[in-house]
């Protein structure tokens, strides 16, 4: 066996609830009420909707709940619809180091495995924090983005030994499922290049998809390739160019890296978040937008790269190119003094005046932000007004970041402010009563019941 797949299923093997402190705890049940506010406020859309059609189309003996629908189906197809839903907004939170993920991505996967396993919630908690502690350790070690390969990679190995937790797979159940999910679930950056389309917010959830039936299969004795990482043609040959070494996973003497991650304001692509909450703060000096002559943002490298590389970021097309926008994003701040899902529906990304102030914007990569990064993800905003004056701002650290969090009552009316059209305030209510009693779940099927929603097209 590998000596990484043993050292992940070991880990994975011996975790257990009681080793968590109470501010882990609180901290897995906090994002989980931020990815399900994500999931309902992404519920309408298109790629949502999609994913929902196949897996309703499908029933099984094994199942798990798609969200808000009330409809039992195969959980890895659950995972994949209730993924999406949870990723489509880009809403929901992000950790960052050498490479970026959106942990919270593994909570579908999880919470499907849980359910059709028949898991209580302290199982589904400890899955959470394992999966964040994987992935996030895998995103410091750097070694896939700059090979082309995208975050999914990553996931899907997070998400296989979550899955086989709350399933109670064997160790080397859990060793054959991880190989099973490596080999066949290598991801391609592409996804997030050039016009974004409807898979860049399903990329990550199809890993989940992948990761619940690669433990299925391993639940019924199907082996994987081996050795995965070492093998001549295996992970460390081919996809990070050579082997890697993770830290010191969390335990009762270690802090576990969910504790790092960090909670969105805004439903773009995480480099902005800060730029955004700069822009906003200019908006309130100016009496309208139409007093700025010019632009200027000086950011990190990744951040100017990733945001602002492409021509398309400059003339968004989709929806899914204009969050991911820094010269978009910041204009519709300058321009409204706020940035929400209402900014990025089809008429509202080709908006003239939004477009005109897009041309004014300049972005470049600064030294001093490059230093920053990516403890800080600081931003610096100059603007110049018609009249020659200037104004200026730079934010370190935006709300939901671990040094400048939100409050539990803020992730509450970030829930229930994607979730209004959705559901009624007394079901939001008593589903984030529920959520913060998680570890006291023992049936997820009747948590997952309590999305149920009438009278809305699946």
């Amino acid at each position: 066996m590998d000596k990484l797949v043993e050292r992940l299923t070991s880990y994975a093997d011996a975790l257990k609830f009681e080793q968590f402190p109470p501010e882990v705890i609180h901290q897995a049940k906090r994002l989980t009420i931020d990815a399900f506010g994500c999931a309902v406020g992404g519920f309408t859309g298109e790629p949502s909707r999609i994913a929902r059609q196949i897996a309703m189309e499908t029933a099984g003996p094994w199942r798990a709940t798609v969200l808000a629908t009330g409809h039992k189906t195969y959980p890895d197809l659950a995972a994949f619809a209730n993924g999406t839903m949870i990723r489509y907004l880009d809403y929901n939170d992000t950790y960052i180091y050498k490479d970026t993920c959106h942990p919270s991505d593994n909570i579908a996967a999880l919470l499907a495995a849980a359910e059709a396993a028949g898991a209580d919630g302290k199982a589904l908690i400890t899955g959470i924090v394992l999966a964040y502690e994987i992935e996030c350790h895998l995103c410091d070690t750097g070694v896939i983005r700059g090979k082309g390969w995208d975050q999914g990679t990553y996931g899907v190995l997070s998400s296989v030994l979550g899955a086989g937790k709350v399933m109670g797979l064997s160790s080397i159940e859990m060793a054959h499922a991880l190989s099973i999910a490596c080999a066949s679930s290598i991801s391609l950056l592409q996804t997030r290049a050039g016009t974004l389309s409807m898979w860049k917010g399903c990329a990550v959830p199809n890993a989940g998809r992948q990761a619940v039936f690669s433990a299925l299969l391993a639940q019924r004795g199907m082996t994987g390739p081996d050795p995965i990482f070492e093998g001549t043609y295996g992970f460390f040959k081919v996809v990070s160019g050579g082997p890697f070494e993770l830290g010191t996973f969390g335990s009762s003497n270690q802090p576990f890296k969910i504790m790092a991650s960090r909670i969105k304001p805004f439903p773009t692509g995480y480099y902005s978040q800060t730029a955004i909450e700069g822009a906003i703060k200019l908006r309130q000096e100016l009496k309208s937008g139409d007093e700025i002559e010019e632009v200027k943002l000086y950011t990190f490298d990744q951040g100017a790269k990733i945001m602002a590389g492409d021509p398309e970021k400059w003339d968004p097309k989709t929806r899914e190119t204009a969050d991911h926008s820094l010269p978009y994003v910041v204009a519709i701040a300058l321009t409204h003094g706020n940035v929400g899902l209402e900014h990025f529906s089809e008429e509202a990304i080709r908006n003239s005046a939004v477009l005109g102030l897009v041309k004014k914007i300049k972005v470049y990569s600064s030294d001093e932000c490059e230093k920053a990064w990516p403890e800080a993800t600081l931003n610096i905003l100059e603007v110049t007004l018609k009249g020659g004056s200037k104004r200026s701002v730079r934010v370190y650290h935006h709300k939901g970041h671990p040094r400048n969090p939100m409050s539990d009552q803020e992730v509450e009316q970030k829930f229930r402010r994607l979730s209004r059209e959705i559901l009624a305030p007394g079901q939001a209510d008593a589903i984030i009563s529920e959520l913060w009693n998680l570890e006291k779940q023992k049936d997820l099927g009747k948590l997952v019941e309590m999305f149920n929603v009438k009278g809305i097209d699946p």
